[in-house]
């Protein structure tokens, strides 16, 4: 019987359950399950459906068993920053884990910033300054008198919750720990000075497991229900972008990638975090890798605001498929006008189409007059983004980078791809599309002792998915729509 390692791999609009297997040095990949992971908006507030997602992972065991698949192990990889508090006599799940996306740390950050300063907290974290993070929920919670702080016993990321209910263990892992801003590089462990300032107790957190740990195993009362055995757990990179970075094909041990979905993630990897005062000017993140690295890296809101528009348009009663944005777009006059992505107009959903109007004319800018105007400067600003982030990504790693790895879904929008090149004026090499599942699967073959390293396991991955190539073109109009992508956006070169 043939052996398979299975990936939970959950992103922000949907998750799916992959099957792998190494067959003769090479990954073989399979879907087994895919499911949907829409938010709820109940109380007035913006949720994750949890409980339908732990149902989505039981039904992808019920098809592993179904099949006769031979399961060696299992791990889970998500988003960063949400969590779940556990509580009461049974350590009962306390309320639906709150959406990254919801309105409760509206001005939060702000504030918290104005009481510790941005220097205080970078020096503690490390990390880039977004308003969801972590460490500004739970003060949103504090100022609210939010009752499940009270009777909070422990704090469990989303994939360490999903675990918990898996298998009864708790175990929260370091590539998510960090994406809270509340965990210390320097000493390895949660801050207390952060906990502290937002009214968290440190006994809620426990310890940080590392990559390529084993936490368990799936519980008695788990297999008895679906009639399975007891397969072990391990904790992987559980930050998808940690898991799709251990899944660069990268030969050079110095290189920049861009983990492409709903949110774009371009940086490098570093053996230690990068954290003067020019990683904070530059709101650079030092988010946990695998073994012992750190992702040196720029959130950038991504093909977000493209799935917004879209979804707007069917809400209107049209309906269009990825493939024919990307024509229209191809069609629609270049360079006609500039957003910045990562402007906070463009982070909560609803009418995105409306919000870059309003961009528009607050730059001074021609808002799009049709659907594809709308998907071509989409498109374009991002690839100018990703060209002012990896530049950045530069000044502070001091590498020049000779191209751009891209991998994730977004790779599967080609333009994009193109684009990137041309903005960047250097070789994109696209691939694989699968990225978060596969750098799951390779923690959990190293530590099932199929793969020795990380680094043959990312030339495993290069010998068994295509790479595709992106060279530049057009050089000087887009180096010209460039300086005026800076200007429009009021970013500096």
């Amino acid at each position: 019987m043939q052996k398979h390692v299975l990936a939970f791999d959950l992103g922000a609009s949907s998750g799916r359950a992959m099957l792998g297997r190494l067959e003769d040095g090479k990954i073989v990949l399979e879907e087994l399950h895919r499911f949907p992971n829409d938010p709820v908006q109940a109380g007035g507030r913006l949720h994750w459906d949890i409980l339908r997602l732990l149902h989505e992972l039981k039904q992808s065991l019920l098809k592993a068993k179904h099949r006769g698949i031979k399961l060696c192990s299992i791990a889970i990889d998500t988003w960063g920053v949400d969590f779940g508090l556990l509580g009461g006599p049974g350590n009962e799940l306390l309320g639906n884990p709150v959406h990254y996306r919801d309105s409760q740390t509206d001005g939060v950050m702000e504030r918290l910033i104005g009481e510790l300063s941005a220097e205080t907290i970078f020096d503690r974290s490390g990390i880039q300054f977004l308003t969801f993070n972590t460490l500004y929920q739970l003060e949103a919670m504090k100022k609210a008198g939010s009752p499940l702080l009270r009777e909070a016993k422990h704090f469990l990321m989303i994939p360490a919750l999903l675990r918990y209910f898996l298998t009864d263990e708790m175990h929260n892992e370091f590539s998510l720990a960090t994406t809270t801003q509340m965990y210390n590089p320097v000493t390895g462990d949660w801050d207390d000075e952060l906990l502290k300032a937002v009214g968290a107790d440190r006994s809620l957190f426990g310890p940080v497991v590392q990559p390529g740990t084993p936490v368990g195993r799936l519980s008695e009362s788990v297999c008895a229900e679906l009639g399975i055995e007891p397969v072990p757990v391990i904790a992987v990179a559980e930050h998808d972008t940690g898991s799709a970075v251990a899944a660069v094909p990268a030969r050079d041990r110095s290189f920049a990638y861009l983990s492409c979905g709903t949110w774009s993630l371009i940086g490098t990897e570093v053996s230690e975090p990068v954290m003067g005062a020019k990683a904070l000017e530059l709101n650079f993140t030092n988010e946990g890798g695998v073994y012992g690295t750190y992702r040196l890296l720029k959130n950038i809101m991504g093909l977000w605001i493209l799935q917004e528009c879209r979804r707007e348009w069917e809400r209107a009663g049209v309906k269009y498929t990825f493939p024919e944005l990307v024509a229209m777009a191809s069609a629609a006059e270049p360079f006609a006008c500039f957003i910045d992505s990562d402007d906070e107009l463009f982070l909560p959903p609803g009418d995105m189409p409306g919000r870059i109007r309003e961009y528009c004319e607050r730059t001074g800018q021609k808002a799009p007059e049709n659907e594809g105007a709308f998907v071509r400067a989409i498109l374009e600003s991002l690839a100018f983004k990703y060209r002012y982030a990896l530049e950045q990504t530069g000044q502070l790693s001091g590498v020049t980078y000779s191209g751009l790895h891209m991998v994730g879904g977004g790779i599967q929008n080609t333009l994009l791809c193109e684009w990137t090149a041309n903005a960047i004026g250097k070789p994109v090499w696209a691939g694989p599309i699968e990225g978060s599942a596969i750098g799951n699967m390779l923690v959990q073959w190293i530590t099932n002792g199929e793969l020795s390293d990380i680094w043959e396991a990312r030339r495993v991955v290069g010998d068994s998915f295509p790479v595709d190539v992106y060279e530049p073109k057009d050089g000087p109009q887009w180096e010209e729509a460039y300086v005026r992508f800076l200007a429009a956006t009021g970013l500096t070169g």
